[in-house]
């Protein structure tokens, strides 16, 4: 569990932490408050979801921050909707747009399709400029699947990207080895992250850094503006969001805590230079 510490050039006890946000250009909100969290707070890298509405927005105001894809096959809110960038007829719902659960999505979605659509939305991201620094799937929707890990990882060793995988599932919960098979490949991937989905991070957080262990955490939030958009999508859900940018940029007491926990921060293109040179 340390010899990514060292990898990246640390002592194998070091406390290595990677803020992470996500959803990138789901929503104008969104772009705001991830920007403002990466420019202004201690995130430090975050994941677009090439797809959603607003990601060309999110194309035209990056400026060489610490970017990955948000691979994208799920569209969860009830009254907004986005759909895949390819021809990929399974990857669609009854109602327009991508599933909005992962039951749904997995009943139906054929792998080659998978492989296309995430294929493209890699290569549009690079195409519009983005300098992309890993892949994280957007609610887990390919990493416990085996022929949709299979994807997954295909697409970090063509890419050469360092990945997301969950630390607090076992290859027993999962069916397979998904973190070994990785490693295998030579695909980079942090030490350990916690894959809970529940708006509002506060808690979440705090626990984290004041439980860190020694290695590469992941840790992510998903920051944006308070806006009437925001609101309208995401229902009760947006007020975590407008906490979670709170939290990471101006909350004086958590600032405190990050730094009192002798935590390091970095980003994903540490992680992406590290696995390239080997």
């Amino acid at each position: 569990m340390t010899e990514l510490a060292e990898r990246l050039g640390y002592d194998s006890d070091t406390r290595l932490v990677i803020v992470s946000c996500d959803d990138l250009g789901s929503c104008h909100a969104a772009n705001e408050g991830v920007y403002r969290a990466l420019r202004d707070g201690f995130a430090t890298c975050a994941s677009v979801m090439v797809p959603a509405p607003w990601a060309r927005h999110a194309a035209l105001e990056y400026s060489g921050e610490d970017i990955g894809v948000h691979l994208t096959l799920n569209a969860e809110h009830p009254v907004y909707r986005w759909g895949p960038i390819t021809h990929s007829p399974s990857l669609l719902s009854g109602d327009g747009g991508f599933p909005r659960d992962i039951d749904d999505l997995w009943e139906h979605a054929d792998p080659e399709e998978v492989r296309r659509e995430c294929r493209a939305q890699i290569e549009r991201a690079i195409l519009w400029g983005f300098d992309v620094s890993h892949l994280a799937p957007h609610l887990t929707a390919i990493t416990l699947r085996p022929e949709f890990f299979d994807v997954y990882l295909d697409l970090a060793i063509e890419f050469r990207l360092p990945i997301r995988l969950p630390s607090t599932i076992t290859e027993e919960q999962a069916g397979f080895p998904f973190r070994r098979l990785a490693a295998d490949e030579g695909v980079v991937f942090p030490d350990h992250f916690d894959h809970d989905w529940s708006a509002g991070s506060r808690v979440r957080v705090r626990r984290a850094f004041e439980n860190l262990r020694p290695g590469v955490t992941e840790i992510h939030v998903q920051p944006a503006i308070d806006t009437a958009e925001v609101r309208a999508l995401a229902g009760a859900a947006a007020d975590g969001w407008i906490d979670d940018l709170a939290l990471v940029t101006v909350d004086v007491e958590f600032r405190r805590l990050v730094d009192e926990s002798g935590a390091i921060l970095i980003g994903y293109r540490a992680l992406r230079n590290a696995m390239r040179r080997s």
